[in-house]
């Protein structure tokens, strides 16, 4: 495969960043090689939702459509994906795609909103990686219970602050711990697909292949399917996040190729072949981590045991790649002083130690409150996922004006129709997505994105007083009189979470 363009004609050439140093002596940072982006790639995406994706597509959808939900979700999340590869290659000197491509497209709000959207969605899914990684392990300590009681809790603050002290060892030292866990968990994953691929029945496989009558036609369940797919893509973007710690930039793109297609592998591996050890009914019925039922239904109870260590490793490992993701979606902006500047400092070890200390301390606040308000936290997780599309969107529209004013691609007019092409499929699909969330959810996320444009107001007095543009202005009332709509309709009831 082609993992990187050619003919590329960078506007300027790459810059090395000048962060701020807490200390006297500066320890001059390793950076980040093509493994331990591709790690950081694949081990973002890959976290609890594979080992669920058996029973998940199953429940609403057969063999047939299933396969071309998984050729439709290949196809927009393959054009996200080259998108940034494109993004990086050709603007090298941006930071933080998910930051700097918004506020490339729409000035420096537009650029707030993306990373805090994005932020929001890193730390509360923690909270939820947290609780499921306790959850799996009640199955070797009851006590433990749903992951969400005082046992699990209390180990799960341990966690978050022994991941908290390893990170502000340094980065790099983090992401080789990340690309640890990551393979960690792929072998799991390997020898589930091993062990279906010798144990499928192909004529299991093709019971009602279309799906029963209970299911609906053929495009319900391919809707429903990729309602279920997008999820599992999460942390596409991960090496853009970090491309200002990459040790080569073109690696930024090679590295989101790469970890996608290794993660698309994967996924549509353990959906399909699970379909050839149980009939979709026998699917949909599994108790979640369903990919235990299977590997138990295919070799005996050492199988559910394979998986249950499977998920801990694979949600401890996910765990700390999207602590880092979280850490590093504010630092970037705040260097640019469009979040709060303390954010900005980093540790002599080249850690952005007030982001960290920020988003684990807010992990550490909403860990607290599942013991009290289990339901609307689970309701919020949904919420903070469906904010991450987003800044996806950002990033497809502000490469499709690229390619549509010809900025970079001088004497390159194939190359700029190529990436046209896969800009505009892109910016499709993150656009369907948003409409398939529903109007609930943005109207929800209106609540969130409300108290951050304070926080963005509050910054302008440190760029020189620059006031906010007509548009941003427009956007800034749009934010608030969705909230104050949200917030009535809540309080009435019509809209519940």
């Amino acid at each position: 495969m082609a993992t990187q363009l050619q003919d590329v004609q960078p506007v300027v050439p790459p810059s090395k960043p000048q962060p701020l140093s807490l200390g006297l002596r500066r320890v001059e940072p390793k950076r980040l090689s093509l493994h331990l982006l591709v790690a950081l790639v694949v081990g973002s995406m890959i976290g609890s939702g594979i080992f669920s994706l058996p029973q998940n597509m199953a429940a609403s959808a057969g063999a047939g459509a299933i396969l071309i939900g998984w050729l439709i979700t290949g196809v927009g999340m393959l054009s996200l994906a080259l998108v940034y590869q494109t993004l990086s290659n050709r603007l090298p000197t941006m930071d933080n795609g998910v930051f700097a491509y918004a506020r490339a497209l729409g000035g420096d709000f537009l650029g707030f909103n993306s990373a805090w959207g994005y932020w929001i969605s890193a730390w509360i899914g923690n909270v939820s990686y947290l609780v499921i990684l306790f959850a799996a392990l009640s199955y070797f300590f009851p006590l433990f219970g749903e992951g969400n009681n005082k046992a699990a809790i209390a180990g799960a603050s341990v966690v978050l602050w022994s991941l908290h002290w390893m990170i502000l060892r340094g980065m790099r030292t983090a992401a080789r711990a990340n690309a640890l866990t990551t393979v960690a968990k792929v072998v799991p994953l390997l020898l589930f697909i091993g062990v279906l691929i010798a144990s499928f029945q192909r004529e299991t496989f093709m019971v009602d292949f279309w799906g029963t009558p209970a299911l609906g036609s053929t495009l319900d369940q391919v809707k429903s399917t990729m309602l279920v797919t997008v999820w599992v893509f999460i942390g596409i973007e991960g090496a853009s996040v970090f491309s200002a710690r990459a040790a080569e930039r073109a690696n930024v793109g090679r590295a989101t190729v790469i970890g996608f297609v290794i993660t698309l592998i994967l996924l549509i591996a353990v959906s399909l072949l699970s379909l050839g050890i149980l009939r979709q009914p026998e699917l949909a019925a599994l108790k979640n981590p369903s990919m235990a039922g299977v590997l138990e239904a295919a070799v005996g109870p050492w199988g559910a045991v394979l998986i249950s260590i499977g998920l801990i490793i694979s949600v401890g490992g996910a765990l700390l790649a999207w602590t880092l993701l979280a850490a590093e979606s504010v630092f970037t902006p705040a260097k640019e002083k469009v979040m709060p500047k303390a954010l900005a400092e980093e540790t002599t070890r080249s850690v952005p130690a007030n982001a960290l200390w920020l988003t684990n301390g807010c992990i550490q606040l909403f860990l607290l409150l599942t013991l009290y308000s289990s339901a609307s936290y689970l309701a919020l997780i949904s919420l903070a996922t469906s904010m991450i599309l987003l800044p996806y969107l950002f990033s497809s529209v502000y490469a499709l004006k690229l390619t549509l004013q010809g900025e970079t691609y001088a004497g390159h007019r194939a190359l700029q129709v190529r990436d046209m092409a896969i800009a505009t499929v892109a910016a499709l699909y993150c656009g369907w997505l948003l409409y398939a969330a529903g109007p609930k959810y943005l109207l929800l996320s209106a609540l969130l994105y409300a108290p951050g444009s304070l926080i963005y107001l509050g910054t302008l007095k440190t760029r020189q007083g620059q006031p906010l543009s007509g548009p941003e202005t427009g956007v800034l009332i749009i934010i608030w009189a969705a909230a104050i709509y949200a917030g009535r309709m809540l309080w009435s009831g019509t809209l519940t979470l």
